[in-house]
């Protein structure tokens, strides 16, 4: 018999669970990202709003501690049609950075993005991958 230790297998991260943003003002904030952005809010609870992403979940919450009342990292949201999202948010009073513009030429399509913020200055993108 062998003495053989075994190695636990590597550990790959991949898939996003959840994303939590902080927000100033959750009533605010839930108003904007459920019917200004359209997304679709799952449920809340005190001092939390939960949105369905995709299959991602999205937390709203308001800072614990001082350290944690700042802007979150950038999502990129990805649309079939940016001009239009563009358009659509715009309409719904969304402030963008930027209009829709070409970042990258992949050999069988273009990536298009477009900068936002929301009321508490986080940013966020869209994104757009046209084929050509």
């Amino acid at each position: 018999m062998t003495n053989s230790i075994v190695q636990p297998a590597p550990i790959g991260l991949s898939e996003i669970g959840q994303i939590a943003i902080t927000v100033r003002d959750l009533k605010q904030a839930t108003a904007f990202y459920r019917d200004t952005l359209g997304i679709r809010l799952l449920f809340e609870v005190p001092n939390m709003a939960f949105f369905d992403c995709g299959g991602v979940r999205l937390m709203l919450s308001t800072a614990e501690k001082p350290e944690f009342d700042h802007p979150a990292s950038i999502l990129y949201f990805r649309v079939p049609d940016i001009q239009a999202a563009y358009e659509t948010l715009v309409a719904r009073g969304v402030r963008f950075e930027d209009k829709p513009h070409l970042v990258a030429r992949m050999p069988d399509h273009e990536l298009w993005m477009a900068f936002f913020r929301d009321m508490d200055n986080n940013l966020f993108a869209l994104m757009s991958e046209m084929r050509k």
